[in-house]
């Protein structure tokens, strides 16, 4: 079974006129593939490479890059890692060849569509020792929040998402949160 865990845990705090945000970073290790989920934005990118080596790993030991939607703070630092694909929702990138994406990914890997908050998010549900852990993004950005998206492309479509997440996970990992247990 693979293995997930949040390296970095993200926030978001909408002021007036001024949000402060980063996404929360997820590793998942799968039989020698190592995946970060959404390297997003970060006040310093070595924020990224000491949570990495907290891991044994360095930026070259990333296989692949996912990306769970096309927003900027969710995908901003993926130049970071050079050498790995990138899995979105147009396909699986490796370098300046795409080609297209399998629902399952690996044994333990799926690759979901969940839109709503956007028109290119994708969940990635892993198997684990603990269940099914979700990987997201902004489907949910945190436990419980927001109860209205206000930067959601398609709301029912969100609420759609919402749903088939909870009933398929044990585990959600929010775009913006600490990882919450389904009910």
């Amino acid at each position: 079974m693979a293995e997930v865990k949040v390296i970095v845990t993200g926030y978001t705090s909408n002021e007036a006129g001024s949000e402060q945000t980063c996404p929360t970073i997820t590793l998942i290790r799968d039989k020698g593939t190592n995946i970060v989920c959404d390297p997003g934005l970060l006040t310093d990118q070595k924020i990224l490479i000491d949570a990495l080596q907290r891991e044994k790993l360095s930026l070259k030991d990333i296989s692949y890059v996912f990306l769970t939607h096309s927003h900027l703070d969710h995908f901003r630092n993926i130049g970071m890692f050079p050498q790995a694909k990138t899995i979105e929702y147009f396909g699986i990138w490796d370098k300046n060849t795409v080609c297209e994406w399998r629902e399952e990914f690996s044994k333990d890997i799926q690759i979901i569509k969940t839109p709503g908050h956007d028109k290119t998010s994708l969940t990635l549900l892993v198997k684990t020792k603990e269940g099914i852990v979700a990987v997201c993004g902004d489907v949910f950005w945190k436990e419980n929040e927001p109860v209205q998206d206000v930067y959601a492309d398609n709301e029912k479509e969100l609420v759609k998402s919402r749903k088939k997440v909870l009933m398929l996970a044990d585990w959600v990992i929010p775009g913006h949160g600490r990882m919450f247990k389904t009910k």
